[in-house]
């Protein structure tokens, strides 16, 4: 099961989010927690990111969507997720079509 969290900030995304990866034994996958994990070990995608970061710039969608598909690529994810806080622009979204017709 592939499930997409969408709201706006303070909705209840995340709190639902756990429930739901707690109950359906699938992970939950928060964009804000991918960044910050690849980001700590100093990834390639994470260290691009931190430097849009530190300047105050907006991660553009290109390196958004490649912290995201790397995630969604690892194993714990074959039989499921649910995505919190992306996509959140329709690229994103078309991004995210590219890369689940990929995983199958």
């Amino acid at each position: 099961m592939r499930l997409v969290m969408l709201g706006a900030p303070g909705a209840g995304k995340g709190t639902q989010a756990v429930v739901l990866s707690k109950k359906l034994q699938i992970p939950h996958i928060s964009t804000g927690d991918i960044f910050r994990k690849n980001i700590k070990n100093e990834t390639p995608l994470g260290k691009l990111a931190k430097q849009y970061i530190d300047s105050g710039a907006l991660v553009p969608d290109e390196v958004t969507v490649g912290i995201v598909k790397d995630r969604l690529a690892e194993p714990d994810c074959a039989n499921g997720f649910i995505l919190d806080g992306f996509p959140r622009t329709i690229p994103q979204a078309e991004s995210l079509d590219r890369i689940l017709e990929e995983l199958g």
